[in-house]
């Protein structure tokens, strides 16, 4: 049997890919802070439903604490990491910006730095779509540069990849890099803009949307984004041999066995689209509050996922439509509204 950490376990990814890898048969340990940034009462809830395995094994505690992976992965070996806590959200981070220092860059050094000791067969790591930045060639793909991120969030997410670049070239940890194209679905995060509006148009109040509704998102359904997760666990990248062309895909990296995968649906959906399917799905029609971009954001983003496939022959494929009756169906019986 093999074990799997991962971190963020009691989130909205995290705690659907540690469903995923106990169906799967792996030993699961999930690391999880239970942080106040949204509701704690519905991360506990995703986790009671992890804790009717006997395989899963849950730790409230902070990735950023000075030696507790240390301590984890010596006694525990993990296999296979998972890294997806963090604190989420571009908005936030101009707010308090110093959580996204701490958890996201300290705490994946802490990681690193655990993993160098106690080197697992693959570490998988979160980053983000944000990363892209200020880019405006689309669809974004792994290879096109990032150096012009439109907010702290961001910055600390390709700083991560940064680090872990580094580690993988100079102790061989075998490290994939996810970078994110807006998740959804039932079970997410309540400052995703899926969340609030539904939440908004089932209680008949405005919504507020941003650009005046000129915006694009490649919108990915959780089921897809996880299953692409799972496949990429076997396909761990390999450090690559003096003078190798690394074109091919298992390494986008000269000299690491290190890697950066997109995870989207290869579609960019307009907002106002998404709106409709949120208004199909309940019946009812939303009030727009049309405002101007908010600070740190991008008006679109589009992911080019050949290197998905590529690897694991996978490609998301769950259309708005569907995904979005579905996290409102899940919506009004979770919250019986």
């Amino acid at each position: 049997m093999r074990t799997a950490l991962v971190t963020g376990s009691a989130g909205f990814i995290g705690s659907f890919v540690c469903e995923r890898l106990l169906r799967d048969g792996f030993k699961v340990i999930g690391l999880d802070a239970m942080t106040n940034y949204y509701e704690v009462t519905l991360k506990q809830r995703r986790q009671a439903r992890l804790l009717q395995s006997e395989q899963f094994q849950a730790i409230e505690d902070y990735v950023e604490t000075p030696g507790l992976l240390m301590e984890l992965f010596e006694r525990e070996k993990p296999d296979v990491v998972i890294h997806l806590a963090a604190q989420a959200g571009v908005r936030y981070s101009i707010e308090n910006p110093r959580s996204y220092l701490e958890s996201n860059i300290v705490g994946t050094f802490e990681l690193l730095e655990a993993a160098r000791a106690h080197p697992p067969q693959h570490m998988l790591l979160a980053s983000t779509s944000s990363a892209f930045g200020a880019n405006t060639e689309m669809p974004y793909r792994e290879t096109d540069k990032a150096d012009h991120q439109m907010s702290f969030y961001a910055a600390t997410k390709k700083a991560t990849e940064n680090m872990a670049h580094s580690y993988a070239h100079l102790f061989g940890l075998p490290i994939t890099m996810f970078r994110f194209f807006t998740v959804y679905g039932p079970w997410g995060r309540p400052d995703m803009a899926l969340f609030k509006f539904t939440k908004a148009i089932l209680a008949g109040r405005p919504i507020d949307v941003y650009n005046f509704g000129d915006m694009k998102r490649d919108f990915t359904y959780i089921e897809d984004l996880v299953e692409a997760i799972r496949l990429l666990i076997d396909v761990a990248p390999m450090r690559p041999a003096a003078g190798e062309d690394v074109s091919a895909g298992d390494s986008l990296s000269p000299v690491a066995p290190w890697r950066v995968v997109n995870i989207g649906n290869s579609d960019a959906v307009q907002l106002t689209d998404f709106i409709e399917a949120i208004e199909d799905a309940t019946g009812l029609k939303a009030e727009r509050n049309l405002m101007p971009m908010q600070a740190g954001d991008v008006p679109a983003t589009w992911a080019d996922a050949q290197l998905l496939k590529t690897l694991t022959g996978y490609s998301p494929k769950t259309g708005v439509k569907d995904g979005v009756a579905r996290f409102v169906e899940w919506y009004r019986d979770y919250y019986e509204a």
